[in-house]
Parts: C-alpha cells; structure tokens; sequence
C-alpha cells in the first residue's frame, strides 16, 4: 500500500485506482486447477496479487488446528482415459473437474466394470460434468457428461492419472485495510473450487474489486480484513492461528454464489447481530428482489465463524443458494452463467451496505429539552438543497432529532423511520454541523 492507494500497472496516472474489470478477472481465474491446497491455490493467489496487496500464508502439513491436522499438499500435472489404440476421450487438460478433487496417483488397463466404480456422471443432466472431491478419503476417480460414459462400451480402457498427494501446505490470502480503531470487518471467500464461476469465483472476484474501492477511499472506521480461503480447513486454520484476537471481529460477511442473475439471500448469524439488521436494510431499499434465512450449521464458511466458543457475527450473502440451482457443482456453473451485470450489482450492494457498518453511529442531543429551533440554523434551507440531491428530508430530520437519545444508532432509527440509511446519515451530519447532536463514544 502506498499513501492508501495500491499502485498497479493498470493505474492510469499511477496512483488512483481504476474500477476492475471483474468478469475479465473471473476468465483469468476459471481454469485454474484449485483444491484445498496446491500449486492451483498459489497460482489463483498470484494472479490476485497483480490487482490487490495480498499476505500468502503457509501452513504446513500435519499442523494441529483445534480438531483438525491441516492436510497433505495435492498436486497434479494430467489425466487422461484412453481407449485401448490410444485415443483419448476423457482428458484433464480440457476441464479440471474431470479429475475428482484428491486423486491419488493411477496409472493402468481397467475393465469398463472396475472403472465404472470411479467414474461419475449426472445422468438427469447428461451433458454436464459433475463436480466430486474426495479430500480426507484417498480413492480415485473421473467426473465425466452421462452422454461420454454411455458410450464408452469397450471391454477396457487405459487409465492415468497424474497426481501427487505428498507433505507441503495448506495456501490463503489475507489483506487488512486499517481502520481508526481496532475492530473490524471481516469478508471471507472460499479459494478451493476449479472451475466454477458462480461458486465460488464470483466471490473472489467481488471481494478482489471491495479491496481495490476501499483502498482508494479515506481511513475507514472499521478496518476490513479480507480472506481468501480454502473452504472449512482454511476457515479453521485461520481461526486457530488467530484466535487471541477474534474479539476484534465486530461484522462479517461470508461471500458466494454472487455472480448470477437471480434474487439475493442472505443467511443470518448464529446470534444475532447488527449485520442482520444492516444487510436486510440495504436489501430492502435496494430494489432487487431478496430474502433472508435464518441461520443453519450447514453451508459455507459461516457455519465455522459461528461455531461454539467462537460465534462470531458473520453472516452469509448469496443470490442462488447451494444445491438448490442446477448448475450447482457441474460444469454448467461456467463463466455464461455469471454476468457482468450481477456482478456489478452485488459489488454495489456490497459498497453500500460496508459503508453503512462503517457510518452506523450513534448520537445524543446536546440540548435534548423540546425540539430546537431549526429556522435561525439554517437548517431548513440545508434540507432544501438536500432534497434536491436525494439527500435527507425534514421527517429525517425530526426524526434524528428526536431519537438521538445515546442509545439507538443511526440504523436503528432508519429502520424505525423506514428511511433509507443515506437519507438518515445525511439528517445527522447536518445536524452534527448545526451542534445539535454529538457522537456518543463507546
């Protein structure tokens, strides 16, 4: 970072950040060959080091962490399945979730019935190509279209996989952007998926374009610190390596599947916080179509921050959710699914609402007998030019005026004023100016 601003090559006058073309990025990162670990991870992680400032963290193998050992490193160079003349019909190079995620090494002649065993297809879509893992199981396999396997009637193949399951380390990203204070807001990304663009390179690519706004704009209030993690092992491993300091987490937001067309949803923390109450406010005011879930132990990393002896408020924001959207884990989620548009939506909403955690203050009247006088302030003009601007109106000024007690903040009485945050945040700093009201400090 250089006076607040990371200068790149694509800064124009070399110091100002430009807007990052987040679909280009997704491109760039769909055939990577990601896993847990692995050279795919480090590459994914290089690449974002050309738009971010990014800290790569090594863990090595067989690290305890809380009830976990992290893993060995998984690597692998080529597979193919070859008919028995040597014509290649299933081949890595030309998708990476051919391979199930942690193959051990294979190489040989297998009967059509021994390889059926390790080969799977989604015969309700046939032409997609699933996407399995095995990580804690060593086993083998081929994710293949249902359409290639019914074809492939030979009594025998040659198989190889190229792979290598060895002692190395587990790799994630990590940026801080400092705040005023030591709290902080937390956006965490999932880094382990090959080719898939909704789940989950259209968070990465979101959270890469958060950093590069946040970094152009002043100090924040908040720091916000960033994750690009392997999913659950990562989440783990970076919440055993920082768990002295987890009480500095005062929001948090879990990113994926933000990349397609459909309404947003957000999961809600496992108690509670004001990140419900915030996310759900710029939902509702933004225009697109949403609804909120209640928190479950089940889906992405969220389930780890909001786990017992650490429950921290991080709650889960999507548009499609997992497993129920047929391109869920196929090859179908590929970069035609996710548009520019959505992309460009759920980074605006992402701005909007970090920005109300950030600005979320809470007043008191200095003078709290009886309305004050707003004439001789200036106050009424004020809002005449505020209005003008899509800015605060006299009921958000009442409104301020009146609830600014030292105990509601602003979004409480935005929410009770069905008022959007901005009108809200627009009535205070006027009357913040005017002397009426000063910020209560914790």
């Amino acid at each position: 970072m250089l006076d607040g601003v990371f200068k790149t090559a694509d800064s124009e006058d070399g110091g100002t950040l430009l807007p990052l073309d987040m679909m280009s990025l997704l491109k760039t990162l769909f055939p990577l060959p990601r896993s847990l670990t692995g050279d795919g991870v480090r590459a994914t992680l290089q690449a974002l080091k050309k738009h971010i400032p990014l800290d790569i963290h090594e863990v090595a193998t067989g690290t305890k962490v809380f009830d976990w050992d992290v893993p060995r490193e998984w690597n692998i160079r080529g597979a193919t399945i070859k008919t028995l003349d040597g014509r290649v019909l299933v081949d890595f190079a030309d998708s990476n979730l051919h391979v199930v995620g942690y193959s051990v090494p294979v190489r040989g002649t297998f009967t059509r019935e021994q390889l059926a065993a390790h080969i799977h297809t989604l015969p309700d879509q046939p032409d997609a190509i699933p996407y399995r893992t095995s990580y804690y199981a060593e086993n083998w396999g081929f994710c293949l279209p249902h359409s290639l396997w019914q074809t492939m009637q030979d009594e025998a193949y040659e198989v190889e996989i190229d792979s290598e399951l060895a002692d190395g380390a587990l790799t994630y990203g990590e940026f801080l952007i400092p705040g005023e204070t030591e709290q902080e807001i937390l956006i965490s990304v999932h880094i382990c998926h090959p080719s898939l663009a909704n789940d989950n390179l259209s968070g990465i690519t979101v959270a890469t374009a958060l950093v590069r706004h946040f970094l152009a704009q002043p100090k924040p209030r908040f720091g916000i610190r960033f994750l690009f993690l392997p999913a659950t092992i990562g989440a783990i491993t970076w919440l055993a390596q920082n768990e002295d300091h987890l009480d500095r987490i005062v929001h948090g937001l879990v990113l994926t599947c933000i990349g397609d067309d459909g309404p947003f949803h957000y999961k809600k923390t496992v108690n509670g916080a004001v990140v419900d109450l915030a996310t759900e406010h710029v939902l509702r005011h933004s225009g697109h179509a949403f609804e909120t879930l209640e928190f479950s132990p089940y889906g992405y990393d969220e389930r780890q921050y909001g786990s017992p002896g650490i429950a921290l408020p991080v709650g889960c924001l999507m548009r499609a959710i997992h497993g129920t959207f047929p391109e869920y884990h196929t090859s179908l989620d590929n970069c035609d699914f996710v548009t520019s548009e959505a992309l460009g939506q759920s980074f605006r909403l992402l701005v909007d609402l970090i920005d109300l955690l950030q600005r979320n203050v809470t007043y008191r009247r200095v003078d709290g007998r009886g309305e004050p006088q707003l004439g001789r302030r200036g106050l009424y003009r004020a809002i005449a030019g505020q209005k003008e601007a899509g800015g605060a109106s006299q009921m958000d000024l009442l409104w301020i005026l009146n609830q600014c007690d030292g105990n509601r903040s602003l979004l409480d009485i935005a929410e009770r004023a069905k008022a959007p945050f901005s009108r809200i945040r627009a009535a205070a700093e006027l009357c913040l100016n005017a002397e009426l009201i000063t910020e209560v400090r914790p």
